[in-house]
């Protein structure tokens, strides 16, 4: 999925594991489309993926909550499905233990083999209202709270805001 930020999500739906490529940043400015894939891959009947993160130069909260919702969503289905989170390096393997993200899915630091050969489609994605960004942000903060319950205290100010934007 291509926006002004320059990030691209190239993604291979037809792949078991089905695979995400991150390359550039990975935020709030770009996750709906990503969040919008997933659940439809899960709807599909698809329980493994995996996202390489080996050209994702950073990510924020509300992406990482994206993922954790797959994550959890994966795990209640029958049979549980799993997210594996591939060649994140060090400054985004840290990101990933801070906010629980390692509870949820498997982490490969940087040794997981996987074929470049097929850099999949990019990922496209419609543009979202205000208010439907707000709810993004407020689901993905949300399931990091699910992820791990210490996360409360470093959102709480932003689940307070979202919320207040969403009843006001």
């Amino acid at each position: 999925m291509a926006d002004y930020s320059g990030a691209v999500f190239l993604v291979d739906p037809y792949a078991d594991p089905v695979v995400v490529r991150i390359d550039g940043r990975a935020s709030f400015m770009n996750s709906g489309g990503l969040k919008d894939f997933l659940t439809t891959m899960i709807r599909d009947g698809k329980r493994r993926f995996v996202v390489d993160f080996r050209q994702c130069a950073s990510m924020d909260s509300t992406f990482l909550g994206v993922l954790a919702g797959a994550a959890i969503e994966l795990r209640r289905q029958n049979p549980p499905g799993q997210l594996t989170l591939a060649r994140v390096g060090e400054r985004n393997l840290e990101l990933i233990r801070n906010l629980g993200l390692h509870r949820l899915a498997i982490v490969d630091p940087g040794v997981l083999a996987l074929d470049a050969s097929n850099s999949g489609q990019a990922l496209g994605s419609q543009a979202r209202t205000e208010v439907e960004n707000a709810r993004l942000m407020l689901e993905a903060h949300e399931n990091l709270l699910a992820a791990d319950p210490a996360n409360a205290a470093k959102f709480q100010d932003v689940l307070t805001f979202l919320k207040a934007r969403l009843e006001g």
